[in-house]
């Protein structure tokens, strides 16, 4: 049993760290890019030697299972048991996925990091924002965020967490990253305005409340179909763009203040 928990909570540290897939964080990161003032794309293109935040906006998955940057394996998410209020939780010492979000914007700030530095904060933020933002990164302690219950998408075996890390983006339409953003960032600006209110954790509890409407809908040994998919489209949809806007956003709060 203890060999059993000990791999488990491994799967979990593992697959925690994939919110999205590659496509939902690129996603991101590029509607997020097309609303960064002049000053503050100046700054990253200087922080990132060119590279853009597209480019680095799933680097934390791999880095997060070397040594180097082990310390950040529980920063992906946080987790949230049924029944519990958001705000009984408590954080882990080692961190989660609101508090690392909030030392990165903290140290961004304060003008005291040097270029790597900085570099690696704002790879971390970027990564970050968009885990918060997928919803069984806000599940349940007990199960694992969804690694333990078993479903089926298309009668291939999954568990409830890997199914929204990538195939609920990949199965929702056939797009590339640039032209998911294309079609998502078309809020008029009086509701991108509305979205933006709020906190870290007002924007955590929202993703909250739907994975707890996730978890109502996807039993154990659900057989995930077409149905589902088209379900939940508007949903992954959304937060991908809020994802996206909030983190344009936060970096525009850093880098230029005054705008």
């Amino acid at each position: 049993m203890k060999a059993f928990i000990i791999s488990m909570i491994a799967l979990a540290s593992w697959t925690s760290a994939l919110a999205w897939g590659q496509k939902g964080h690129d996603v991101t990161a590029h509607i997020a890019e097309r609303h960064l003032t002049e000053k503050t794309q100046a700054a990253i293109d200087s922080i990132l030697d060119g590279r853009s935040i597209v480019y680095w906006s799933n680097w934390l998955d791999n880095a997060s299972h070397t040594p180097e940057y082990a310390y950040t394996k529980t920063w992906h998410y946080k987790n949230i048991d049924a029944g519990q209020d958001y705000y009984e939780v408590e954080a882990i010492p080692e961190g989660n996925v609101i508090t690392a979000l909030t030392e990165q914007i903290e140290a961004l700030k304060s003008g005291k990091l040097n270029k790597e530095e900085s570099a690696l904060a704002l790879k971390i933020l970027v990564h970050l924002m968009g885990d918060l933002h997928q919803p069984m990164h806000m599940g349940h302690y007990t199960d694992l965020g969804g690694n333990t219950i078993k479903i089926n998408l298309f009668n291939n075996p999954r568990n409830l967490h890997s199914l929204w890390d990538g195939p609920m983006v990949d199965q929702t339409h056939a797009w590339s990253y640039s032209e998911y953003a294309d079609q998502l960032d078309r809020l008029p600006r009086q509701q991108e305005e509305q979205v933006l209110q709020g906190t870290l954790d007002n924007w955590g509890e929202g993703t909250f409340k739907i994975a707890q409407e996730i978890y109502d809908d996807t039993p154990e040994g659900y057989k995930v179909s077409y149905d589902y998919l088209a379900k939940w489209a508007p949903t992954v949809e959304n937060q991908l763009l809020l994802g996206g806007l909030r983190l344009g956003y936060i970096l525009n709060s850093i880098f230029d203040a005054k705008q």
